[in-house]
């Protein structure tokens, strides 16, 4: 069965630091483009960031502003959002998906159940 699983959400406060982690079972995510997705209460899912198989191509939103980076270790299987001076506006659910294209292509065929993340004092 192919799965992603989302960690590291948590309570932080705001200029806080998290480390979310999308771990792959069943397949590898070596060759696959891995994006980090995210939806607050009431609002629609909206990308965050992605890294392309080779991890030498990485994209953010703009909202992003510089705070977070996106990076893989294919031998642990495994791609990290790291988040970095976090605002309340931030608080959502994280949910990491694969491309087997590229990020550009837009086409996540499989998606992990999400991380909560939340931001407050």
């Amino acid at each position: 069965q192919l799965q992603l699983v989302e960690s590291g959400g948590g309570l932080v406060q705001p200029g806080g630091s998290l480390r979310l982690s999308c771990a792959a079972s069943g397949f590898t995510l070596e060759g696959f483009a891995i994006g980090w997705f995210r939806q607050a209460p009431g609002k629609e899912r909206e990308g965050v960031s992605c890294i392309d198989s080779g991890g030498g191509t990485r994209n953010y939103a703009d909202f992003v502003e510089g705070r977070f980076f996106i990076s893989r270790d294919n031998a642990k299987n495994t791609v990290y959002l790291h988040l970095n001076s976090m605002k309340p506006e931030d608080t959502a659910v994280y949910y990491c998906a694969a491309d087997s294209i590229s990020c550009a292509t837009g086409e996540f065929d499989y998606w992990g159940q999400g991380t909560q993340v939340t931001v407050s004092s």
